[in-house]
């Protein structure tokens, strides 16, 4: 009779089965999770999960999007646990089709489009020439000669710009450009790709966040700007 034998399961998680004995379940990670509790949420059930094997479970269940990807688990956890590791992992290994919300959409948006919302590039600098006669002609606080710079090659900042700004909330691209304004300050956006918050690292689509930074990357060595801002 040949001896049972029970092959190793491996982790889709990249789980160490240590932390199984390593976590002390002392609620550390757990008193610092702003969303302790919701949906059943919390930091040592996931750890106790993955290393009993559950990955599937985890990467179906709604734990690592209520997660906040904040950290404060990990930066916690006397014992090293690398639970948001854990967390962006299952979120990267759901099907793209089942990421609940617009996060995957936004991706793929920003991707075909250079932004999360689809802004054309016509609408968007029509946008930023108003805005900017605005500054310079505002009643309160005017702005003699102000412009919002585009492409502009040798700028010592890049400024990427949030979507939802332009899209609904344009004033509040106004506070930077007033601190700019008084300090002198040599900065420039772009016309494409300015996007500057990345859903590929919300979402776990790794190769999806390298190919939006690498686009940022590409703004700078092309208009040969040295330091990058992102108001996000």
């Amino acid at each position: 009779m040949e001896p049972l034998r029970i092959d190793r399961k491996e982790s889709k998680l990249r789980v160490d089965p240590s932390w199984a004995d390593v976590c002390l379940t002392c609620g550390t990670c757990a008193g610092g999770c702003p969303v302790t509790g919701v949906d059943g949420l919390d930091p040592r059930k996931i750890i106790r999960m993955a290393a009993l094997g559950l990955d599937q479970e985890i990467i179906d269940s709604r734990f690592p999007w209520v997660c906040t990807i904040c950290g404060r688990c990990e930066e916690a956890c006397p014992m090293g646990v690398k639970i948001q590791s854990v967390i962006r992992a299952a979120r990267g290994l759901r099907e793209r089709d089942k990421v609940p919300g617009p996060i995957h959409k936004g991706v793929v948006m920003c991707l075909e489009r250079g932004n999360n919302l689809g802004i054309p590039k016509d609408d968007f600098l029509f946008l930023l020439a108003e805005m900017g006669k605005e500054m310079e002609d505002d009643e309160e606080c005017p702005c003699p000669g102000f412009y919002v710079p585009v492409d502009k090659e040798g700028a010592n900042f890049l400024v990427t710009v949030n979507s939802k700004e332009p899209f609904g909330e344009p004033d509040d691209m106004k506070f930077w450009w007033k601190i700019f304004y008084a300090a002198k300050e040599d900065w420039t956006t772009t016309s494409t790709n300015w996007e500057g918050v990345n859903w590929g690292l919300f979402s776990g689509d790794d190769e999806s966040w390298k190919a939006i930074v690498g686009r940022i990357v590409e703004h700078m060595l092309d208009l040969k700007i040295s330091n990058l801002l992102l108001p996000e």
